[in-house]
């Protein structure tokens, strides 16, 4: 493999996808397709809907299988630094069946740079210094624009920054002000005052996208409740939550 494209693909609705990635993913040979098992095989649908809605071109395309890991570790990054070595053997045994003048590539829900680990991977890979490729970036939409979106809210209050955390920080430092993601463990609900409004959107961008928002101590029930029955549903979930402290 000479070349390979990482390319964020948006969080979730075919059309969300950019100029810029539909030009590069015509240019692809092989795309790989990080699989979760069949609770996620949605994910994988999607992400193969997207090459059918907008690669013109022959392809193929390659399910890599997700080394598992511990969801609650006390070591975190310990885990999480193990589980990338993984991730990286495996995605290098899958590159390196790939014939010298093909281009490869990897499809990043939302955009690479933001709570994706695809790019340090991809680094591991070339630093074991068996295989040598170049590779380019091509950003998407994330969940939290998708949110912003869908709620026609802008992020941040006059003059003031955004603050982008996850619900395991939150956890620790709880704030009426600050963009969460990857929070399993509903963590708004451990956030003081009255005066917080909260809009929250789970599968943004897709078809069975719901949105909810209001005063915190309101709608926190009812997003925990949905929250269960949407994941009892479908397997999974993944969320997105503006915290904003009302003055």
């Amino acid at each position: 493999m000479r070349k390979l494209s990482v390319i964020g693909i948006g969080a979730g609705h075919p059309d969300q996808v950019t100029v810029q990635a539909v030009k590069a993913m015509n240019l692809v040979d092989v795309f790989f397709v990080i699989g979760k098992g069949a609770e996620k095989q949605e994910l994988v649908d999607v992400r193969t809907e997207i090459l059918e809605s907008h690669v013109d071109g022959e392809y193929r395309i390659v399910e890599v299988a997700d080394p598992p890991r511990d969801r609650t570790p006390d070591d975190y990054k310990g885990v999480v630094d193990d589980w990338h070595d993984r991730r990286a053997e495996v995605l290098e045994k899958h590159f390196a069946a790939v014939p010298d003048d093909e281009v490869g590539a990897i499809l990043v829900w939302g955009d690479p740079s933001l709570y994706d680990s695809t790019l340090r991977i991809v680094e591991r890979v070339l630093a074991r210094g068996n295989l040598s490729f170049s590779y380019n970036v091509v950003p998407g939409i994330t969940s939290v624009q998708a949110l912003a979106a869908r709620h026609r809210i802008v992020l941040n209050a006059i003059g003031e920054p955004v603050h982008i955390t996850t619900g395991r920080k939150l956890r620790d430092e709880p704030t009426g002000n600050a963009v969460v993601m990857l929070d399993a463990d509903c963590s708004f609900t451990a956030v003081a005052g009255d005066e917080v409004h909260i809009w929250w959107g789970a599968y943004l961008g897709m078809a069975d996208e719901v949105l909810i928002d209001g005063n915190l101590r309101d709608v926190a029930d009812e997003i925990v409740r949905t929250r269960a029955k949407l994941r009892d549903r479908k397997g999974w979930i993944m969320d997105t939550y503006l915290l904003r402290q009302q003055m």
